[in-house]
């Protein structure tokens, strides 16, 4: 399956707020997708030499492996 989640990413780079933009089909997939990109570190949009807040879409593919 495939989520894409819509993140909101503060200037110091955590994740202020994460949204399923486009749902697997599965809640169990998106609210795993969700819960993991939540505590993600990411590297802050820059305006000059300033962190600012800004928005992200993050895709999140699952496979099933035997």
């Amino acid at each position: 399956g495939k989520v894409i989640l819509r993140v909101s990413v503060s200037p110091q780079g955590t994740a202020d707020s994460v949204d399923v933009k486009t749902s697997s089909g599965s809640s169990h997939l998106d609210d795993a997708a969700v819960n993991t990109v939540k505590r993600w570190k990411f590297v802050p949009a820059k305006r000059g030499d300033n962190a600012v807040q800004s928005w992200v879409l993050v895709p999140i593919i699952f496979k099933l492996e035997q």
